[in-house]
């Protein structure tokens, strides 16, 4: 990997760790339980990431990253499941993109991929995945926090206190905030 590269894998680990705390937060009632507008419960949003993920980027750059295997509208269907069975999934569609992530470098960004038959760069198909992660993960730590209430570990800085994390910022580059926010660290 190179440094454009290597930038966007640590965006990527930066996502991953802010759903891996999420989750750890809440019960195993709580991973199924839809947000308070009645809208996707944590499980879904995971089940479609992991979906999006394993298609887009198993065969990455041979195949059109909407494989014909995958069924997006289950995805969006109410679950029950376990931890374990909802982080096996979720792991497994990080897993395909961090394989396929390994295998690029800088040099690569212009060659082509191909997203429902339509030709992408692919810096822009990796800048639309950063996008559409980050949307979901940023829903994923909404209800999780919605959740929780006061019981919430914050994952980024605490209200009231900007002025003193600006002091001794330790979060802003993508890897170190991965790292500040895996589950059991503070």
């Amino acid at each position: 990997m190179s440094d454009v590269m290597s930038s966007i894998a640590a965006e990527f680990r930066r996502y991953k760790a802010l759903g891996d705390a999420s989750m750890e937060q809440l019960t195993n009632a709580e991973l199924a339980q839809p947000d308070a507008a009645g809208g996707n419960a944590l499980a879904v949003i995971v089940w479609h990431i992991a979906g999006n993920l394993r298609s887009r980027f198993t065969d990455f750059r041979t195949a059109d990253g909407e494989k014909p295997w995958r069924n997006r509208d289950e995805e969006f269907e109410d679950r029950a499941v376990t931890r374990a069975e909802l982080l096996a999934k979720w792991e497994s569609g990080w897993h395909t993109l961090f394989t396929a992530l390994s295998e690029l470098s800088d040099q690569d960004l212009h060659a082509q991929v191909t997203i429902r038959g339509q030709s992408y760069s692919i810096h822009a198909a990796l800048l639309r995945a950063v996008a559409h992660v980050s949307y979901h993960v940023g829903q994923i730590v909404y209800i999780g926090k919605s959740i929780r209430g006061t019981e919430w570990r914050n994952l980024s800085i605490p209200r009231g206190q900007s002025a003193a994390y600006n002091q001794h910022p330790t979060r802003e580059i993508a890897d170190a905030q991965a790292a500040a926010t895996r589950p059991g660290q503070s």
